[in-house]
């Protein structure tokens, strides 16, 4: 693969994923692209190149989910789920008591870990959520995780990584060497494949969003346009998630980090009205939406 090459791999890559690859990435091209060269019969990255600059669409998609980092685990960094269960869940509850629903969007969700742990924790809370409508829309630009996530199997490894015994016993039952999250979990949780460098405002306005370890590989005018597009499904009294390594300091004025809430946000006042109005808080950048986790 010859710099032309990996130039135009990037900026395809850019265009649809958000994925911002460093000049010194192509180690990581070639080890992720390699094997699906070569399950697609094709002999070289050159011709797999060759081929997606000729308009093969199947192609690039596969391209593309090849290079998404899909790196994920059940309660990750612990803290903001500590969070959602003892204020944030106790005060929306309070907030949303005449209209008994709750809106949570999962962005990115990967392979399903993090909206089947919210899951759990709303199923842990029993009769006070008794009556209520609530929904968990978990999105991924990956058809390949998006069916692992409807699937709700993982392997002892997996299973071991931030999920309490008590929870595994309760919530899973295994199946031979594997564990299978229980139907009535995986039934709270609805799988949806999303781009966040496309439109979703076909997902509504939500209470809850969870955007975590997502934005780390994008560009700061992609990043402030996403943080944008957020505010605008986001409720005005509701909550942004992000992840430990990400901030909106310096990036955007719409959201304000929530104080002794590390890694959680709220609607900056009087940002949703500006959004709102076409042009503007873009970062100069097009509509942009989603990515995966």
């Amino acid at each position: 693969m010859n710099q032309l090459e990996y130039d135009f791999l990037r900026k395809l890559l850019r265009e649809r994923s958000g994925l911002v690859l460093s000049d010194d990435k192509q180690y990581l091209v070639e080890s992720r692209l390699l094997p699906l060269a070569r399950k697609s019969g094709i002999a070289s990255l050159s011709e797999l190149i060759a081929k997606m600059r000729h308009g093969s669409d199947p192609l690039v998609a596969d391209v593309v989910e090849a290079m998404t980092t899909n790196e994920t685990f059940f309660f990750r960094d612990k803290i903001p789920f500590d969070h959602l269960k003892e204020s944030i869940f106790p005060e929306m509850l309070k907030a949303r008591a005449a209209r008994k629903s709750l809106r949570i969007w999962c962005a990115a969700a990967s392979t399903g870990q993090e909206p089947y742990s919210i899951a759990m924790i709303l199923k842990n809370m029993g009769a006070a959520i008794a009556g209520w409508r609530i929904e968990i829309i978990a999105t991924d630009l990956s058809n390949e995780v998006l069916e692992k996530c409807k699937a709700g199997i993982y392997s002892q490894f997996e299973v071991q990584r931030g999920l309490p015994i008590q929870m595994l016993v309760s919530y899973f039952k295994q199946v031979g060497e594997v564990w299978q999250i229980n139907p009535d979990i995986r039934a709270m949780v609805q799988f949806r494949p999303l781009n966040l460098l496309q439109d979703f405002s076909s997902l509504g306005v939500l209470d809850i969003i969870f955007c975590r370890n997502v934005l780390i590989y994008f560009d700061q005018a992609t990043k402030a346009a996403v943080f944008n597009n957020l505010l605008k499904a986001n409720e005005s009294d509701g909550y942004l998630f992000l992840g430990a390594a990400e901030t909106v300091v310096g990036l955007t004025d719409t959201y304000r980090p929530c104080q002794q809430r590390r890694g959680v946000y709220l609607p900056q006042s009087g940002a949703r009205s500006a959004s709102l109005v076409p042009g503007m808080a873009t970062g100069g950048v097009r509509a942009v939406a989603a990515r995966a986790n």
